[in-house]
């Protein structure tokens, strides 16, 4: 049982808020932990946009009153309606920021199917905007201008495990 695991390296203390404050390594573990794996950035922005390429989880326009932004924390997750992605996931925009596997490098001009990420880096990539921002561009899903050291923690910074699907 590594549920007080959590607890102890994170500020998450409600049962129906993100995981938050929580650096990229101890991510990783909860993850694993239970069978799953951080998201790829590529799957992230998969599920954030889906197969139309939305600006956003719900549509193409921002609307202040589908996301957690310009908050003093963090809120209980699919607490802001109708901000659900096409697969059902919430607050993929907003909330808190979200770790993902890959480590930062630049997107390649040449489209690709599921890009996988360098094998080593600096810095951790985050999606998702988050409560702490102030700027509607961080909510969009496309934007990946955010990354952080693994070994760093934030308020507004939380993550969600992924698992592989073969039909």
């Amino acid at each position: 049982d590594f549920s007080g695991y959590i607890r102890r390296a994170s500020s998450w203390e409600a049962p129906d808020h993100p995981r938050e404050n929580i650096n990229w390594e101890d991510a990783d573990f909860f993850c694993k932990k239970r069978g799953t794996r951080l998201p790829t950035e590529a799957e992230w922005e998969y599920a954030a946009r889906g197969p139309s390429g939305l600006n956003y989880p719900w549509g193409n326009n921002f609307s202040i009153f589908k996301v957690v932004f310009l908050a003093n924390s963090s809120k209980p997750v699919g607490s802001k309606p109708g901000n659900a992605s096409w697969i059902g996931a919430f607050d993929l925009s907003g909330n808190v920021w979200e770790w993902v596997n890959d480590w930062h490098r630049k997107y390649s001009p040449v489209a690709q199917v599921n890009p996988q990420g360098p094998e080593s880096g600096t810095y951790r990539v985050v999606r998702g905007g988050s409560w702490h921002d102030n700027k509607t561009i961080a909510m969009r899903a496309v934007t990946r201008d955010s990354w952080t050291r693994p070994l760093e923690s934030h308020s507004y910074v939380g993550f969600r495990c992924a698992m592989s699907y073969t039909p």
